[in-house]
Parts: structure tokens; C-alpha cells; sequence
């Protein structure tokens, strides 16, 4: 359920992705600039200067196909590169070298399972090779601002989704499985914070199924954000349609602090770029027999996971904690593969009983399976399990060890446990319990079970004690 009264919100979405190659897209300049001082990464190339000549990455080509792989995409045999036209302080060139006509990667689509449950599918229309430009800083209380061309030239891909979005939490899924099956794939290293995949998120509102005017929010870099700026410009167009106002076509930034957008600068169309084939850069030709390759040589990817963990029927929330870390996914398939449907078990203790899904990284699968069994043996309770796990991420011993040196281990001696039963029922505090039970009160069992786990100092196996409780009344 939505509060937009007669208005359909309509959003799409366009994502920046850096690939993960060592060189920039046209020159051999590092491509990693995280912690480096400001214009040390660059070249003649990325500053634009006479008489340079690009030469393209073709590893940048190899991660593009893992992409379009990814996204269940065509994938065109020819793709070309063009000049797209802008003057700003971040471009020394004066253009910006992209795709447009003919992209390396075609039309897909991205699966999509809601925290409700329900699924929904998101076409991409293509995604295209290009280069990043740099980035400008602007010092608080100064009249100017610093350029940094280290960003220059770093190949990225932007994937182009069609407005098939119809909701600020579907915006935010789509973010994240785009975010799984980008670094599932192996295609970046999807550093969020270093931008090494950014949004620009497209909203429109209509009460008609023709699209309103959209606006851009540029540059988010946080799923949270994409959700929070879609949220707050479909309120605001509502808002501003309600008074009577046009809605602007415009590129808006976001401004994290006030959780709201704000106008930046008038959206161009691709006319006002003067775009036209760079004369400098033959076309991308690839075979299918490339293409073949790259998707042999794919990593398992998400729904792959997925697949595998049905019969295990986790809950969704589960599964995304599994998947959130691609180490974590592959460790839980090394354990799943041990332990069959018996790994559920790992699968929650992942989920609620360490401080961090990558803890699980930590402990051996020998201590993991030896712990399942005792779980399943009736030596231990899921309370102490836990307690177990936690212990066996900073420690060299077996589980078992652990659990025996913390006395955790329940006892499954029928006599002994008789025998506390017995002692139990015939003390006169017991009485009124046992005839609330013989009443049909069957939740006054539990002061019984809880005597006989005190008569046995907490070694006794909780789920015996009730059976043989019911027994001995049954007599």
C-alpha cells in the first residue's frame, strides 16, 4: 500500500559501475585512486592533451561481457564508441568518450524478491562502455573549487534500467541484486563508499499512464539513499502537481544531511551533447565464441545460490544476510554441500548468533559439522549451540571441548533422568502443578521440566524430561 492518493510514481534507474581492471579505460594509468594523493593517477591521455591516442583496455571489454552475462543480456557482436560533448572543469578533454548508437551490451533483465515475498522483474534497456570523469571538491567557506583528474579516464560501465520500478523500496532492491550480481561476477570490486558503483535514480509521478516529467538525482552511493531520494521526490512532485506548479526536468543532487534533493541544473537531452563517433577508436568486435568463453568462465552467481537453498526453505531474510557477502555465500555452499538440508542450522546461527555474517569465515567446517551433530544428537540445545559458535571463532578446540569445558553438555541417561523426574513429582510443591496438567492445562509442564533442569544443575535434556514427565503422569 501506497500514501500517493490517484498519482503512479514511475522510476528508473541508471548505475555506474568501475570495473575492476588494474589500467584505465584508453591509457595505462592505475585505475585504483583510493587513498591517492589528488592528480597522481593520470596520464597525457587523461588530461587530454594534443597529439595523444587512446588504446582500449580489453579487459574492460572481458568484464563488460561478464556484465552483460549477469544482466541476461543480448550481447551485440559489434559495439562502437562516440564523443559525448560537455565543458566542465572534472573533463579536460571537452568530451567525454561513451557509447550510445551501438552499446557493448543489450537489452536484459534483473529479477527481483521483495522483502514481502512477492517478485518482480526489471528490464535493462543496454548498458554501455565509458569513462569516468574526474571530481571536483569544494572547500567550505572558500570562492573556488579543487579538481581532481584521478577518476579520469576509469572505465565503468552504466547499466540503463527502463522505468519498470514502481516503488522507493523495489528502487532500493533492484540497487542491491545489481550490487550481488556485479561483484558475484567478478565485473568490480563494488566498494560503495569509494563510488565504485553510483545511482542515478529517474522519478516521475502521473495519475495517467502517460509518464510525468522526470527528474534525475545523481550520484547516490548508499542503497539506503536511493530508497530516502526516491521517497522524497515522489513526495515532492506530488506536493508540487497539488499547488499547481510544473514539475522541472532537471538534474538534482541529494543532500544526505537534510535527507532531501535539491536542484542542481537543468536536464540536458542527448542532442545537447553533440554526440558523434570518435574517429580515434575502432569498434569492439567480439565472437561468439568470446562470449561463449566469458560465460563458461563465470562465477556462480546469486539466484544460482538461491536455487541451491530451496529445499532448506530459509527465510528471506536469511537468505539475504547469506548473500550480502560473496565470501559468506561460498563458505555457506562449502558447508551446505557437508551438511545438506542439516545446514538450516548454520544458516540461522550465521543470521542472529555471530556479530557479523563474515565471522562465520572464521571457523573451521570439521567444528561446524561436529556441532550440527551434537545439536542433533540432543547434546546440546540451540541456546548453547550458539553459545559454542561464538567460542569457536577465537579458539583452537573442538566444539565438543568448548561445550564440555562450559558444561553445556545435556545429559541423555533415561535413568538419570528418571530418576530427577521422580523426585520432582513427588515433592508437594509439584502438586498443584501436576493437577493443573491432569486439568488439561498442559503449560504447567514447564515449572515441572524446570525443577528437574534445576535438580540436574542444567545437564538435563529439556525435551526428554517433558516426555518423561507426560509418561510418569500418564501411570
Amino acid at each position: 500500500m501506497n500514501n500517493y492518493g490517484d498519482y503512479k510514481p514511475t522510476i528508473g534507474i541508471e548505475c555506474h559501475v568501475q570495473l575492476a581492471t588494474k589500467t584505465k579505460l584508453f591509457t595505462g594509468a592505475n585505475n585504483d585512486a583510493r587513498d591517492q594523493k589528488p592528480n597522481t593517477t593520470i596520464s597525457p591521455i587523461c588530461l587530454g592533451l594534443p597529439g595523444t591516442l587512446p588504446i582500449l583496455n580489453k579487459e574492460a571489454v572481458t568484464l563488460a561481457l561478464r556484465a552483460g552475462i549477469a544482466l541476461k543480456s543480448d550481447m551485440p557482436l559489434i559495439s562502437r564508441f562516440e564523443r559525448k560533448h560537455y565543458f566542465y572543469p572534472d573533463l579536460p578533454k571537452g568530451y567525454q568518450t561513451t557509447q550510445l548508437a551501438e552499446p557493448v551490451i543489450g537489452p536484459g533483465t534483473v529479477s527481483l524478491i521483495l522483502d514481502s515475498g512477492e517478485s518482480t522483474t526489471v528490464r535493462i534497456h543496454h548498458a554501455h562502455l565509458e569513462e569516468d570523469a574526474g571530481k571536483l571538491t569544494h572547500p567550505a567557506g572558500a570562492d573556488y573549487s579543487l579538481v581532481d583528474l584521478n577518476r579520469a579516464g576509469t572505465p565503468l560501465i552504466e547499466i540503463v534500467s527502463e522505468p519498470d520500478i514502481a516503488s522507493p523500496a523495489e528502487a532500493r532492491a533492484f540497487a542491491e541484486e545489481l550490487f550481488l550480481l556485479m561483484t558475484y561476477a567478478d565485473v568490480t570490486y563494488g566498494d560503495l563508499f569509494h563510488g565504485n558503483m553510483r545511482f542515478d535514480v529517474n522519478v516521475s509521478v502521473s495519475k495517467t499512464e502517460t509518464l510525468g516529467k522526470r527528474t534525475e538525482t545523481k550520484n547516490l552511493n548508499s542503497f539506503r539513499s536511493v530508497e530516502k531520494a526516491a521517497e522524497y521526490e515522489i513526495k515532492r512532485q506530488i506536493d508540487e502537481l497539488n499547488v499547481g506548479r510544473e514539475i522541472v526536468q532537471e538534474t538534482r543532487g541529494w543532500d544526505e544531511a537534510k535527507q532531501k534533493t535539491v536542484s542542481q541544473r537543468g536536464k540536458e537531452d542527448a542532442h545537447d551533447y553533440r554526440y558523434f563517433p570518435d574517429a580515434d577508436i575502432p569498434p569492439i568486435v567480439v565472437t561468439p565464441k568470446q562470449i561463449e568463453t566469458a560465460r563458461n568462465a563465470m562465477p556462480v552467481l546469486p539466484d544460482a545460490y538461491r536455487e541451491a537453498w530451496r529445499s532448506l526453505n530459509l527465510s528471506q531474510s536469511v537468505i539475504d544476510t547469506l548473500l550480502g557477502d560473496k565470501k559468506v555465500a561460498q563458505r555457506f555452499g562449502e558447508i551446505h554441500e557437508q551438511l545438506s538440508n542439516e545446514a538450516s542450522k548454520v544458516a540461522h546461527w550465521i543470521a542472529s548468533a555471530l556479530d557479523s555474517p563474515q565471522k562465520i569465515l572464521l571457523i573451521d567446517t570439521k567444528s561446524l559439522v561436529e556441532l550440527v551433530q551434537m545439536v542433533s544428537d540432543n547434546e546440546l540445545s540451540s541456546t548453547s549451540a550458539k553459545e559454542v559458535l561464538v567460542d569457536l571463532q577465537d579458539s583452537s578446540k573442538s566444539a565438543r571441548d568448548i561445550a564440555t569445558d562450559k558444561n553445556l553438555i545435556q545429559s541423555n541417561d533415561t535413568d538419570e533422568l528418571e530418576s530427577h523426574v521422580e523426585v520432582v513429582l513427588a515433592n508437594p510443591a509439584s502438586q498443584k502443578a501436576i493437577e493443573d496438567i491432569k486439568s488439561g492445562n498442559e503449560k504447567a509442564i514447564g515449572y515441572l521440566v524446570g525443577q528437574v533442569m534445576k535438580a540436574s544443575k542444567g545437564s538435563a535434556n529439556p525435551a526428554m524430561v517433558k516426555d518423561i514427565i507426560k509418561k510418569q503422569l500418564e501411570k
